[in-house]
């Protein structure tokens, strides 16, 4: 039976929601229920940097982009549907694949520029290098000579 969808999957996904007796969610508590649409991300520090693995199952390389604006380095996806397959393989009743945009940014320093950051994306994970930020020299201290 086909329940309208006004609130969420079901009108009475969030009425229902009683607690259940397994393992808890632990993507829900953190990201609420918008965690299918967050970008899963793992860093990892190495000795000449971090290594950014994004996971953006089901989209193309085409359809990410990456920025680089004052110290932050933002990751922006956007996908959708088409809507073309709709008539030619009939009605649909149930969609659930993603479509819609999501964005994550990251601070990594006002140094980095774009040649510094090293993308690939392969098998629905966006893999990033980015160098480590060297620190500002501090410029030496010079004597100033007095006249006199």
């Amino acid at each position: 039976m086909l329940l309208p969808s006004i609130f969420g999957e079901t009108l009475f996904d969030d009425f229902m929601d009683f607690p259940k007796f397994e393992f808890p969610n632990i993507d829900r508590k953190l990201y609420g229920k918008h965690a299918a649409h967050m970008m899963k991300t793992d860093v990892q520090e190495t000795e000449n940097g971090y290594e950014v693995d994004i996971d953006l199952p089901g989209f193309k390389k085409d359809e990410i982009n990456l920025s680089l604006e004052n110290g932050y380095l933002s990751v922006s996806a956007a996908k959708a549907l088409d809507n073309d397959k709709k008539d030619k393989k009939g009605k649909i009743i149930r969609q659930e694949r993603y479509s819609g945009s999501m964005e994550r940014s990251f601070y990594v320093g006002e140094n980095i520029t774009e040649e510094n950051i090293k993308a690939k994306f392969e098998d629905g994970v966006l893999k990033l290098q980015i160098p480590k930020e060297e620190p500002a020299k501090v410029p030496e201290k010079k004597l100033i000579a007095i006249e006199g």
